[in-house]
């Protein structure tokens, strides 16, 4: 079956195409995963196979997947695997008992990620925290923001999800990284 009919599929509520496409894109999903707890300094396989794992089960949870395109099922699973991993930096400082702010600083000399000196659970929370509030300024450019940093998804992936072009996305992840320097200095 073709991705095209597995995500058509998938949109119109078949759980057996949702699992297709999962195991189709499976490898993909673990690269994304890998990368994206590589900056969190948590890169064990046992930790990708559940970060994927666990969206996985999220995604199923779902009545019907709301994707048109690999592209979509891509930006859908970066929504996912975001509420994964705030959700579990959240348990792991709730198991500290807090654990103290620490002042950091938005590296704006890198120009495929949004790096906070520090990284790790830090850079996770304050992320989240101001993708929040940057959809309620331009959702586009949280989406944008979400799909490259949760996802790992690149401007062309991007463009096709959200029907824009990659140089939209490009305009985009620049004036969203000047947000969010923006709220890292205020």
């Amino acid at each position: 079956m073709k991705l095209s009919e597995l995500v058509s599929d998938a949109h119109n509520g078949d759980r057996a195409a949702v699992e297709a496409l999962f195991s189709r894109l499976y490898p993909e999903l673990r690269v994304i995963a890998r990368n994206r707890l590589r900056r969190t300094g948590q890169s064990s396989d046992l930790e990708t196979t559940s970060l994927v794992h666990e969206s996985f089960l999220r995604l199923i949870e779902t009545k019907s997947l709301n994707a048109q395109s690999r592209a979509h099922f891509l930006a859908y699973a970066s929504k996912v695997m975001r509420s994964v991993i705030v959700d579990l930096v959240r348990e792991s400082r709730a198991a500290r008992r807090g654990g103290g702010k620490e002042e950091f600083t938005l590296n704006t000399l890198i120009s495929d990620s949004v790096a906070v000196e520090g990284g790790g659970e830090d850079e996770v929370l304050f992320v989240h925290d101001a993708l929040d509030r940057l959809y309620t300024v331009d959702e586009r450019m949280g989406k944008v923001v979400e799909m490259r940093y949760f996802g790992g998804l690149n401007d062309s992936e991007i463009a096709e999800s959200l029907n824009v072009t990659a140089r939209t996305v490009g305009r985009d992840w620049e004036k969203a990284r000047i947000f969010l320097h923006t709220l890292l200095r205020a």
